[in-house]
């Protein structure tokens, strides 16, 4: 296949030094959903803040493309608890896009998991969902009582915690002992070691556990607090933007511009400016340096204190030690494909799949990841954006597409690092065209009919995520979520440095939810006191 085109979608204002209107009273670098919260919370406040995308779109992984006649998104597959008023991710995305962001349901049966030959349903709503999981291991009645209690627990132990990353060095520690003593504590643990607790069905253990690719670690590594966050989110169904992911960023930066603040695409901040002991603004590649009392980093916390931070900034050396104590997170790849008939024609679901080769996860994964021709592959994520965004149709008609999500560890790309995007040599396109195969076919054992409709399809890998994104391993949720990952007390909004501030996922938890509520929690960081309103807002109501 040729090589492909820049897309043509774009959100967001081209960067031109000339086009800055300061003097700002915050900037913001990188315009993930952290970013652009925290930049339209503040706007909302009365603040001029400019944010800088290194990118030619804005959105972070909430942006889409668009290529070849069709439209995908890159990270918002489905999101959870938008179909209330009153939850906190719909109290937000409803104050930062001034309620212009709108949603459309998946259907009842939001997530498939596939273990082989057989197949589980998890059902929007909580009663459907245990009476699913009860129907489907009828000797696990208790078992199943017992996890969506943990679940609950967990999830609501996280909200203290978020709560302490405000406080005080000295005080946010001697909360954090209280929370350990508690439910924090009794969860931080892996979700396999918790899930035995209750049950040795391991079948059932892979159905809760399989959504786990939400957040990239297998059950024995990720601790039950992330993964009761995920289930919980998704509890009462699935949803997705109305008018596609972009739509996010389309709504939120007039938000960003009501106080005279923007979003400037192709800004390449290279360096975080510190003088006298305090941020005190950016320098983009094209040699332009721009000043604000606040700097608020949305580049995640390896590429804000290894890139970004000189050495002579205050705390330097105790984030480099910091960083030796957390892990990048998994890396992906993901199909994109175009279908030449609408996803009604074609019987398209707005059901996500999760397949999986049997309920071993754990040693699936490390099989594949050791010899990944030999074995099959581990997680395979099925998504079907045209049939669940109800505008899809009406923008592009008589289309549909498909995304397919796999692992794919940056080691099986490495010796094409440092390569530029579409100009990376034949051997490089031989084994995405090869992998891009594995997983057409995954697709076709559940939609045979699709065979006939295909109609374009390109592979994205960990150096797609590199280029586009600035995660150097692909990585697609920041930071791993171990149990360790928790213990990080510095993973906070306000940093050592006097005006410097953080946002996005690092700071609390991975997702698009996850870092939008970071970008909440970075904007009363940021305005103290005056943020109180807010906060009872957004977590009041």
């Amino acid at each position: 296949m040729s090589s492909p085109q820049p897309s043509s979608l774009r959100v967001g204002r081209r960067y031109r030094a000339n086009r800055l209107d300061g003097p700002y009273d915050a900037l913001v670098i990188g315009s993930g959903i952290g970013g652009l919260t925290t930049a339209a919370c503040l706007s909302k406040m009365g603040w001029k803040v400019a944010v800088f995308e290194q990118h030619y779109t804005a959105g972070g992984f909430t942006h889409s493309y668009e290529r070849n006649g069709y439209e995908w998104d890159v990270g918002v597959h489905y999101i959870g608890d938008m179909g209330r008023a009153d939850t906190l991710g719909r109290r937000l995305f409803d104050h930062i896009s001034d309620g212009q962001l709108k949603w459309a349901p998946m259907d009842a049966c939001y997530d498939r998991i596939h273990l082989g030959d057989r197949h589980y349903d998890l059902m929007a709503g909580p009663a459907a969902f245990r009476d699913e999981l009860r129907r489907a291991f009828p000797g696990e009645h208790d078992a199943i009582d017992a996890y969506l209690r943990a679940i609950k627990k967990a999830a609501g132990a996280v909200q203290p915690l978020t709560v302490t990353r405000l406080l005080p060095g000295a005080l946010a520690r001697i909360a954090r002992k209280g929370l350990d003593r508690g439910a924090l504590g009794r969860y931080n643990r892996t979700t396999r070691a918790v899930l035995e607790e209750l049950t040795d069905n391991q079948e059932l253990i892979a159905v809760l556990t399989g959504q786990w690719g939400d957040n990239g670690l297998p059950p024995s590594r990720s601790s039950f607090l992330i993964h009761a966050l995920i289930a919980r989110h998704y509890l009462h169904g699935g949803y997705y933007p109305v008018g596609g992911a972009a739509q996010i960023a389309r709504t939120v930066i007039p938000v960003i511009q009501q106080s005279g603040g923007d979003v400037f695409t192709y800004a390449d901040v290279t360096d975080i400016l510190v003088e006298n002991g305090r941020a005190t603004g950016v320098r983009l590649a094209d040699g332009h340096e721009e000043r604000a009392p606040c700097v608020i980093s949305d580049a995640g916390v390896f590429n804000t204190f290894t890139e970004l931070l000189p050495e002579h900034a205050p705390g330097y050396e105790f984030y480099q030690q910091r960083l030796s104590g957390v892990q990048r997170s998994m890396a992906s790849a993901c199909l994109y494909i175009g279908l030449d008939d609408s996803a009604e024609n074609l019987g398209l679901p707005k059901t996500n799949y999760w397949i999986y080769p049997d309920n071993d996860y754990e040693a699936r994964l490390d099989q594949a990841l050791a010899d990944p021709d030999r074995h099959d592959i581990p997680l395979t994520y099925i998504s079907f954006p045209s049939a669940k965004d109800p505008d899809f149709a009406r923008r592009y008609p008589g289309r549909a597409t498909v995304e397919i999500v796999a692992a794919a560890p940056h080691d099986w790309y490495r010796q094409w690092d440092g390569t530029t995007w579409g100009q990376r040599g034949e051997d490089y396109e031989a084994h995405k065209e090869a992998f891009a195969r594995r997983l057409l076919e995954k697709l076709f054992e559940k939609h045979p009919n699709l065979r006939d409709h295909l109609d374009y399809y390109e592979l994205s890998t960990p150096l797609s995520t590199a280029w586009f994104c600035r995660y150097p391993t692909g990585e697609i949720y920041g930071l791993d979520h171990d149990p360790q990952r928790f213990d990080q007390d510095w993973l906070r909004p306000k940093t050592r440095v006097p005006g410097l501030y953080l946002t996005g996922q690092d700071v609390l938890t991975c997702g698009v939810v996850g870092a939008l509520v970071a970008g909440l929690t970075t904007t009363l960081a940021v305005t103290g006191r005056k943020g109180l309103p807010l906060a009872r807002r957004m977590f009041v109501g």
